[in-house]
């Protein structure tokens, strides 16, 4: 009976594999003996490496890579997607989040489900509960922004940012075309199409985005 050949290449693979599966195994142990919670480690992929701070917890199917680093007392997942990305102390990433690279998720930030963040910060405090696209943004403190949220970055040549200050309220689906700064303590109303800067303390709504309420510069 002939003998089945082996092809040297598909071995060094399956070697290289066992050798990388064997440092995530590694890391993971070392994580939880630091007082990392990895609900199902057999389920979730955590580059060799990368810093998680204790108390955190880490659930099932999520993928954690690159220059990642994540502060204590976090809590991520389950089915979130970090890579090259910074969350500092006490943040909340949700079910099915995708945290792209240049991302830095500042303390208390709450992240639920289906946010992707690429290439923006996120101040303290500041949440965003459900669906948003959050891309090339500076999110100042304690802003709420409503389900279905999107900068609208890009206009098919270059990429643009989006400026939100502290306190603003963004309402569900506003699509922010970028470039474009909403105010301190600005809102805007349900379906907006803001493609104008807001001032401070100002409140618009329509398509486009119109002004409702004066600003406080107004006096």
């Amino acid at each position: 009976m002939p003998t089945k050949s082996v092809n040297p290449t598909d071995d060094e693979a399956s070697r290289r594999f066992q050798r990388e599966l064997e440092a995530r195994i590694a890391h993971a142990a070392s994580l939880t003996a630091e007082g990392v919670t990895i609900v199902d480690p057999a389920t979730t992929y955590i580059e060799a490496g990368i810093e998680i701070g204790a108390g955190s917890v880490i659930r099932p199917n999520t993928t954690i890579s690159g220059d990642s680093a994540i502060g204590e007392r976090c809590q991520i997942g389950p089915n979130a997607v970090i890579e090259d990305s910074r969350l500092d102390d006490d943040v909340m990433v949700g079910p099915f989040c995708h945290l792209r690279a240049g991302a830095h998720i500042e303390s208390g930030v709450e992240l639920g489900n289906f946010v992707e963040v690429k290439a923006s910060r996120i101040g303290r405090g500041t949440k965003s509960h459900h669906f948003s696209y959050i891309g090339d943004a500076d999110v100042g403190e304690n802003v709420n922004i409503g389900a279905g949220t999107v900068t609208c970055n890009y206009d098919g040549q270059d990429k643009h940012r989006t400026v939100i200050e502290d306190d603003a309220f963004i309402g569900s689906d506003t699509m922010l075309v970028a470039p474009v700064r909403i105010g301190r303590g600005a809102g805007t109303g349900a379906g907006s199409v803001v493609t104008k800067d807001v001032a401070a303390g100002e409140q618009v709504a329509g398509v486009p985005a119109k002004r409702l309420k004066k600003s406080a510069s107004d006096g």
